[in-house]
């Protein structure tokens, strides 16, 4: 665990530059279209990019590596009796603790925690916060190992959950009813990336005293200031966009240092801490996460509007567009970008779902998603297996349904593939 408090350098005296000839104003690059300032800067933070490149490892001495070290060591030496113990299964080798406090820092909470996974972040947040006898109110659109747990495995524990439909209104004042002791909410949902209005769940975590939790993966901290709406642990698969090329499992939570020091202590009990290799990788990722989810957004949007005009395909899914249902929640919870995933239903159901997957090349058929690289999956046989074709019918994925990840390639060739596959999808030929 880590807290997100880091300082500026102190200014020293401004360096005097060589006086050289008299010129002109230099010529700054062209502006592109005017975009919402980062949130933070109003408040004299550093920018997010800013912060996702200087925030934790700060070197300050001459000799000091510019990149931040990898400690891979397992233990360390022991200090005075009553010093902290440091141990890697604890969380706190110098290399897990950089990383936690960039996370912090994104956040603007007070400390993060990197785990194992990101299922591995929502059971230690889920354990840490409900006791046996609890009570859980969360969205019925869960990520499908997400919901495994709150309505298989918890229950086991005796621990029940209330899923209820964000969509109706009272939904979620009539399950904290009777009593709530942690409230969940994803934000965009697997894979319809709808973007449900947070603040009914905020309201009942309030009147009922529950933390508010928020998965939000499918955003990532670029994209969506969850803390900044009222939520009070942020969870992220850092496996997706955090980590952002497909080489590492990793999880994180983000909230006040007392809720995150509760998780800690679960972690430390069940073992799913963050190899400190994987939090090595995920610093080296979040370098460049700002940038990257500018591509992201850019290129899943120019995907999105490409399927929308294409006779093969009778529904698209994405929040930048204008014909989806939340379309403008999203513009204003997610003012930057509505982030790198798309989802369609392609005319023909499963079969025509199967000869598209197949025709694929440069986007990948893969689960998981938030890399560099495009990917595409289908549902029915991923993270909604497990649900019956009429229980996903009703969750608004039908046979037919696919779900991309778009990356970073160049959009023309993204395009240009999936009116190939498509093509061959509805019975055309090489």
């Amino acid at each position: 665990m880590s807290g997100g408090d880091w300082r500026q350098p102190e200014p020293g005296p401004e360096p005097q530059p060589e006086r050289g000839p008299e010129r002109g104003p230099e010529r700054g690059p062209e502006r592109g279209p005017e975009r919402e300032p980062e949130r933070g800067l109003e408040r004299g933070l550093p920018g997010l990019s800013t912060r996702a490149i200087s925030a934790g490892y700060r070197p300050s001495q001459p000799g000091d590596p510019v990149a931040p070290p990898l400690v891979a060591s397992a233990t360390f030496l022991s200090g005075a009796p009553g010093d902290e113990l440091l141990y890697t299964r604890y969380g706190n080798n110098p290399t897990q603790l950089d990383v936690a406090r960039k996370l912090a820092a994104l956040e603007e909470t007070e400390a993060a925690l990197v785990l194992g996974s990101g299922m591995g972040a929502i059971a230690m947040t889920a354990l840490a916060l409900v006791g046996e006898g609890g009570h859980i109110v969360a969205s019925e659109h869960l990520y499908g190992a997400t919901r495994a747990l709150f309505v298989g495995e918890l229950p086991r524990r005796g621990i029940r959950c209330t899923l209820v439909d964000p969509d109706q209104p009272g939904s979620w004042s009539r399950a904290v009813a009777d009593g709530a002791d942690l409230v969940y909410l994803e934000m965009p949902t697997n894979p319809t990336l709808r973007v449900p209005d947070p603040e009914p769940a905020l309201a009942a975590a309030r009147a009922s005293g529950a933390p508010a939790v928020i998965d939000a993966t499918f955003a990532s901290p670029i994209n969506l200031r969850a803390h900044a709406l009222g939520f009070d642990v942020v969870i992220h698969s850092a496996t997706k966009y955090l980590g952002g090329h497909s080489d590492l499992i990793g999880g994180v939570v983000a909230g006040s240092a007392q809720l995150v020091e509760r998780i800690n202590a679960m972690m430390r009990l069940y073992g799913p801490s963050a190899d400190p290799h994987m939090a090595w990788l995920l610093e080296r990722g979040l370098r460049t996460l700002a940038v990257r989810m500018d591509r992201h957004n850019a290129n899943a949007l120019a995907v999105a509007r490409h399927l929308e005009r294409h006779p093969a395909v009778t529904q698209v899914l994405h929040p930048g567009l204008e014909s989806h249902p939340d379309h403008a929640r999203a513009r204003q919870l997610m003012p930057r970008g509505t982030g790198g995933m798309v989802s369609f239903i392609v005319r023909g159901g499963a079969p025509a779902a199967d000869r598209f997957m197949q025709s694929l090349h440069w986007i990948h058929r893969a689960p998981s998603l938030g890399g560099v690289e495009s990917l595409a999956s289908e549902p029915r046989y991923t993270s909604h297996a497990a649900l019956t074709p009429e229980q996903r019918t009703q969750a608004g994925i039908p046979d037919g349904f696919i779900r991309l990840s778009i990356g970073l390639e160049d959009v023309d060739d993204l395009c240009a593939e999936l009116d190939h596959a498509l093509s061959l999808a509805s019975g055309g030929h090489p």
